[in-house]
């Protein structure tokens, strides 16, 4: 598939609350990809797996606590994580701040705050910033239309949760009105938003606009003659004003 679901790793020593923060996950249409009791457990699975957002209890089990473990997320994994905490006292609210969580929850919770720190989360890491207010709620108002670049993907934000669409997947984007159409390997893919939100967030050295309707994946353009580009068996027009800059690129690579 060209769009996944986001990948999650619930950090938490208490079963039955990890598996209740997993079942909200999953009914919101992510994917709980694990659960790890303790720091080691985490590593371990973090060492094997793919993982795009941690939920990370400050609390643990074992030698390393919840800031510890963020401390070593930081260092060798480089993956966004939401802090879980029932604590608010100064001294866990210092350390927390340490290792600058992207987002925060105070337990208890309910599944639209657990939504919004997901965004939040996605948004701070994304834009390289840490969430700095841990005892204030998040109620800012989230974009229903948000696009993220990560790493090497996209995260779209649809109904409510998030997609992930990996850039090497992407053919081209098409503008259709207020939507973008995003042309993968595998399918269509249609969203709320204009094409040039969507472009801003790609990298320019993947993706050239060769067209007011038009934006291209560089590395997945097969030919051209006149000016039509040929991508996977589609052919896509390049326009007057884009022509020379077009050309002169794919001369080039």
């Amino acid at each position: 598939m060209s769009n996944e679901k986001v990948k999650l790793l619930v950090v938490e020593d208490d079963i039955l609350v990890a598996q209740d923060i997993s079942s909200r996950l999953i009914d919101k249409n992510y994917a709980v990809v694990g659960i790890a009791a303790t720091a080691g457990e985490a590593l371990q699975f973090l060492a094997n797996n793919t993982v795009d957002l941690i939920l990370l209890d400050i609390i643990l089990k074992g030698s390393r606590d919840g800031i510890e473990l963020a401390r070593i997320i930081n260092k060798d994994f480089k993956i966004p994580f939401i802090f879980l905490t029932s604590h608010a006292d100064s001294y866990f609210i210092e350390r927390a701040k340490s290792v600058k969580p992207h987002a925060y929850i105070l337990k208890p919770f309910n599944d639209r705050q657990l939504m919004v720190a997901i965004e939040l989360a996605l948004l701070n890491f994304a834009e390289k910033k840490s969430e700095q207010h841990l005892l204030k709620t998040s109620t800012f108002p989230a974009s229903e239309n948000q696009v993220l670049h990560i790493k090497d993907s996209l995260f779209l934000k649809k109904n409510h949760h998030f997609e992930r669409v990996p850039l090497e997947d992407i053919l081209f984007l098409k503008a259709e009105n207020n939507y973008t159409s995003i042309h993968t390997k595998s399918k269509k893919f249609m969203y709320s938003v204009v094409l040039k939100k969507i472009e801003a967030q790609l990298p320019k050295h993947l993706f050239t606009r060769i067209h007011r309707t038009f934006v291209v994946n560089i590395q997945l353009v097969s030919g051209f003659e006149g000016n039509t580009l040929f991508i996977q068996g589609q052919k896509l027009p390049v326009s007057k004003s884009h022509k020379d800059q077009v050309f002169q690129l794919f001369r080039t690579i």
